[in-house]
Order: C-alpha cells, then sequence, then structure tokens
C-alpha cells in the first residue's frame, strides 16, 4: 500500500539534513543495535542534535535516555526505530504528536515475513503516517547515508571518502558491501539511502531528490521489486538525461525470487522486461556487485565516454604475447574495441621494443623491455597519441615483476604510469590482479588510487565496466 503522494524534494531535504535525530530503543547494554547506533552519531560530527529514547528512562555514558519522544524539548525530524514491532503503533502515535518529519525502521517483521498479519501490519503503518503527516523509510532497513551532514551508514563504522555518488539501494548488507568497495578502491560518496521493504518512500521519490543534487555526478540503483515500477521508469528517464543511473536489479533466477520476497517482500518480475525498460529509460544495466562498483569507479573518475575504443599495454610480466591474446578475447567478447595501430606507429614501437618476443599491434607486448621505464615510456605515449584511441589499459603483473626484478626497477615503470595518470590526457586503467606478493601489490594500488588512476583486479571486470561508462 505505497502513499499516493510522491515526496517532494523539500520533505527529503529536510531528512537529509534533520535538525535532530532520535535513536528510539537505546539501552544500557552497549553491544545493542540501538545503542551503537546513539554512540556513532554521536561520534560522527552530526550537525545537529541526537536524543537516545527508551520508555525506562535512566542515563547512557552520560547523556540522558528520554522516555519518550513527546519528552524532548525541542524538534525531532528524523526517528530511527529499533525497537520490538509490536511497539510500533505506540511510536507512531509519538511521532505524530511530535510531528516529526521521517521515521526510518530498522524494526523488522513486517511484510517481508509473508504472514498475513504483518503484511496488514505495515499497510497500517503506512496509514498513520499519511494521517500524522511524516513520512516512512522501510521498514527493515538502515535508512539516510549523508556523510558531509554527519549521518553514518546506520551504526557501521565504514568511512569512505566523500565523494559524488548517490546510492538507493533495497538491501541493507549490499549498500554496506558497496560503502566498503569505496574504502578500498577510494570511491567517494555524496548521499544514499537503505530502503528496505520500501512501503511509504520508495526508489522513484529518493532518485527525484538525488537527480536534482548538484553535489552528486551518478547515482547507483539496487532493486528488488520496487513498488512504484510506473513512476520510477518516469522519473529514471529524466534522471538519466542529467547523470549516469547504474541499475542492478536483484531476483533473476526462481531462488533469488523466493529470497528477495523473504527479504523485502518485492514480488518477482522478468529480467528480459527489466533489461528492456532499463534500456529504454537510458540507465547502465549492471549484473553484480562487482560490475556496479566497477562501473561507478570508472563513472567517477571519468565520467560517459562517447566511445571506449582501447589502447592496452601489457607485457609488465612474463609471457606478455599470451596476455595480448587474452586482452584482445576479454575486450572483444565485452564488446569493447581494440583498434589496430597506424603504420607509422607500430614502425616506431619497433624501433624502440624492438621485433622479436613483441607483438607489435594493439595490445602492445612490453615483456622485452618491461624493466626499462625509458622504453615503457616511449611505448606508452606513442600508444596514448593514437587518435582512434580513447582510454588506456595496462596489465601488470606485480608479483612476477617484483620477483624478477629489484624494487627500484618496479618502482621507475610504475612512475612513468602515475606520471601519465596524474596529466589527465586520456583515461587510464590499471589491471593489478592479485599473486604472491600481495603486500608490495597493495602499496603499488594504494599509490595509484592516491593519482586518482582506477586500479581493477583483472582484465574481464576492467572490460566490462569500460564497456558500460560507453554506454
Amino acid at each position: 500500500m505505497r502513499s499516493a503522494r510522491p515526496a517532494s524534494i523539500a520533505e527529503l531535504e529536510s531528512i537529509f539534513h534533520p535538525r535532530a535525530i532520535a535513536v528510539v530503543g537505546v539501552s544500557s547494554d552497549e553491544t545493542r543495535v540501538p545503542a551503537l547506533w546513539f554512540k556513532t552519531l554521536l561520534s560522527s560530527g552530526f550537525r545537529g542534535s541526537v536524543y537516545a529514547v527508551n520508555r525506562n528512562g535512566g542515563q547512557f555514558q552520560g547523556h540522558r535516555v528520554w522516555t519518550s519522544l513527546t519528552a524532548i524539548p525541542g524538534p525531532v525530524d528524523l526517528v530511527i526505530s529499533c525497537i520490538p514491532r509490536e511497539s510500533v503503533p505506540d511510536l507512531l502515535r509519538e511521532c505524530a504528536t511530535k510531528k516529526v518529519k521521517c521515521i526510518q525502521f530498522y524494526t523488522a517483521g513486517f511484510s517481508e515475513s509473508g504472514d498475513a498479519v504483518w503484511v496488514e501490519a505495515e499497510r497500517d503503518m503506512v496509514r498513520a503516517a499519511r494521517e500524522g503527516g511524516f513520512r516512512i523509510i522501510g521498514p527493515n532497513c538502515f535508512g539516510i547515508y549523508n556523510p558531509r551532514y554527519g549521518i553514518t551508514y546506520g551504526p557501521f563504522s565504514v568511512r569512505p571518502p566523500l565523494g559524488s555518488v548517490g546510492l538507493i539501494v533495497q538491501s541493507g548488507g549490499i549498500m554496506g558491501k558497496i560503502l566498503e568497495y569505496g574504502m578500498v578502491h577510494g570511491l567517494g560518496f555524496g548521499k544514499g539511502v537503505s530502503i528496505g521493504n520500501a512501503s511509504d518512500l520508495g526508489v522513484a521519490d529518493f532518485l527525484a531528490y538525488l537527480t536534482q543534487d548538484d553535489e552528486i555526478k551518478a547515482i547507483a540503483l539496487y532493486l528488488e521489486g520496487p513498488h512504484d515500477t510506473r513512476r520510477l521508469l518516469e522519473v529514471l528517464r529524466a534522471a538519466t538525461r542529467r547523470k549516469p543511473v547504474v541499475v542492478w536489479k536483484g531476483g533473476n533466477s526462481p531462488a533469488g525470487d523466493k529470497a528477495i520476497f523473504f527479504h523485502t517482500g518485492a514480488m518477482a518480475s522478468s529480467p528480459a522486461v527489466w533489461s528492456g525498460a532499463l534500456r529504454q529509460a537510458g540507465a547502465i544495466e549492471v549484473h553484480s556487485l562487482d560490475e556496479m562498483c566497477d562501473t561507478l569507479l570508472l563513472l567517477d573518475r571519468f565520467g560517459r565516454l562517447s566511445r571506449g575504443n582501447l589502447g592496452a599495454i601489457c607485457g609488465l610480466t612474463d609471457g606478455g604475447g599470451g596476455e595480448a591474446v587474452l586482452i584482445s578475447d576479454v575486450c572483444a567478447a565485452a564488446g569493447v574495441l581494440v583498434p589496430p595501430l597506424r603504420q607509422e606507429t607500430a614502425k616506431a614501437l619497433v624501433e624502440s621494443i624492438g621485433q622479436v618476443g613483441s607483438v607489435l599491434t594493439n595490445p602492445v607486448d612490453m615483456s622485452q623491455r618491461q624493466a626499462i621505464a625509458a622504453a615503457v615510456r616511449q611505448a606508452f605515449d606513442l600508444v596514448a597519441q593514437e587518435p582512434q584511441i580513447d582510454i588506456m589499459l595496462v596489465y601488470e603483473n606485480a608479483g612476477v615483476l617484483l620477483d624478477i626484478y629489484p624494487r627500484e626497477v618496479t618502482e621507475a615503470v610504475n612512475r612513468v604510469l602515475l606520471d601519465y595518470g596524474r596529466s589527465g590526457a586520456k583515461p587510464l586503467v590499471l589491471v593489478l590482479p592479485p599473486g604472491p606478493a600481495e603486500v608490495r601489490r597493495r602499496e603499488i594500488e594504494d599509490s595509484f588510487k592516491a593519482a586518482a588512476v582506477p586500479v581493477l583486479p583483472s582484465i574481464e571486470r576492467a572490460a566490462r565496466a569500460i564497456k558500460n561508462i560507453t554506454r
């Protein structure tokens, strides 16, 4: 029973920037979610006031625990419910009396349970919110995330960089994984929301809001079964005209459909129909967590590309010729064009790196000169200057290089690539697969991350992400 009234931008602005937050259910047990959530908000630099609420009152780490919402002096815009579902009706009445803007429910066990009694209870919650003049996020979710305003992702300590990606996710766990990816790869986020069952505020409401938010440059959606599909597609078409929107639709198998129903109470839908609708709306469809995050990383670094013709440098390992074939095959399967080099470029490469053992085409095998930084620089510049090349990819096996050469050799080669990455002449993606020298490989990855050069662990993942940002 979705709300008939879409949320206004002003409504959602007050929810993402509340004057005060009340966490309901805080007790003396510091290991429970409400206590952790309260402490996290206090330590995160939240710009408003934070209140702990429990009908038993008392103190929590020197802070007063209020016995009710109505006992709190001053306004409360956002309420976080961490109480048993049986106590929700009383809390909703308090929200109406207190004139809160929104309540988000960590509380679960409603429509996703499949129990008719609790399905109807969720409908009653929405009716109460309509009558009381406030909105609901969830139930069964972690709600609002606005790091610039000091609103953490639930009670968790995950802290990715601040950035320009917006998230709308039906699964709290999936959203957590996306934020963890951001921490590892340097991908920054601006705002997000975990919406769970989406009984009232839905995907379309938050998509319309993030579309007009100038701080957000790209948006990611993880959908299970949105209730407002028709409106969502209308809003999505408008959104993709302003900024890229990446969509991952879960539940593309009978087992997945069943899991979704018992996760957020969503109903099954045809994958083929969804794919067609997303394509018509101009969205970038992805099919896994890795593909979504990799695509967001490249969009964050490069934006959309009109073309994605690839120039590749491999052979920064042994066996570079085989890797050149691998890159060609993987890119062809993903729909990424690896165009041939011009004759004059091939001739210059012969003079630079020699004929024997080199594949003087695109991808370029550097295995004969992989330890000579000047040769790597010359070859890289020659390929990057090709007018038909839009994006550069380097495949480097750090484990092999570090096993063969001194540390200073690999550092000199990587400085060549880092200098180019910092120049911004053309987008650069580094493929740096895990291997035996994992500690040192991580150091190399961190240096590229600091230079805002995307690092991915496989050619397959890089090719899919490159294709996606050209859609």
